[in-house]
């Protein structure tokens, strides 16, 4: 995690070029009329989000208030309300429910990619052939052995991601320091998504799993940047949602091809 968060200049760099995927993006999208692509995966997203953010965020306010209840706590609170003890844990609760709000939104968002890569893999290998001026010919092989790799990868990193989330959630608890928690826990969440976007190209380029990692471990900025703007999208409501999957799949796409073909020119 903590080099996750030391940003040099070259990730800076990758991160700025991730960011202008999207708007390649948007453009490679219009050019070649992928939107049937985009659309229906994306409203069937938004619709499942929606509902899920909706009773996740009631069920993380009755976590929080049984959680004080049953430890005292909330009666302790309320006499020390007029208190700076009673703000400092008024905040803390907002950070921590904040922080469950996140883990729950990993969790779809994790759910989401495996039922959707089929999808994503589809979209992934349509760029690429665009992007290299090869003829798209559908193989159901490496069209399987892409959305079988997807599937996996996802596991792995909800299993990464959930314990750094669940150290978080400590962190969270704790007076000050715990007020960067959510910063923290974004993070996290921007690299772990942008780095089962890339992984579609790390597939196709024929790295192995491992490999995969390494390249993807060497250019955080990369998967930083893509999670960035995806969970921005977030804030456009509705239509953000419908576009934020499969932009992020392209503008990954196409981020990767940019960096390998700057290395070769290097």
């Amino acid at each position: 995690m903590c080099i996750l968060l030391r940003l040099n200049s070259n990730m800076l760099k990758e991160i700025v070029i991730s960011i202008q995927s999207y708007f390649k993006a948007h453009a490679f999208i219009q050019k070649h009329k992928l939107w049937r692509w985009i659309i229906l995966p994306g409203i069937i997203y938004a619709i499942l989000f929606g509902v899920s953010m909706y009773f996740f965020s009631k069920s993380a306010n009755a976590a929080i208030e049984w959680l004080t209840i049953e430890t005292g706590l909330k009666g302790w609170l309320n006499r020390l309300q007029d208190s700076w003890i009673g703000f400092l844990f008024t905040v803390g609760g907002i950070m921590l429910w904040l922080i469950l709000m996140l883990l729950y939104f990993s969790l779809f968002k994790y759910i989401w990619l495996i039922v959707g890569a089929p999808v994503f893999s589809f979209l992934s290998e349509r760029t690429a052939s665009i992007i290299k001026g090869e003829k798209f010919e559908f193989s159901f092989n490496q069209y399987l052995s892409d959305v079988l790799r997807g599937m996996r990868m996802a596991l792995r990193n909800t299993l990464w991601q959930t314990v750094y989330i669940i150290s978080i959630i400590f962190l969270s608890l704790l007076p000050f320091i715990g007020w960067i928690s959510p910063i923290i826990a974004i993070l996290v969440e921007c690299y772990y998504y942008g780095f089962s976007m890339l992984d579609y190209t790390c597939e196709r380029e024929k790295m192995s799993a491992n490999k995969s990692i390494d390249f993807i471990g060497n250019h955080k900025g990369l998967a930083i940047g893509n999670g960035i703007v995806f969970y921005l999208l977030h804030c456009v409501l509705v239509v953000g949602w419908v576009l934020a999957p499969a932009y992020a799949v392209i503008a990954a796409t196409i981020s990767m091809y940019e960096v390998r073909d700057n290395q070769k020119v290097d």
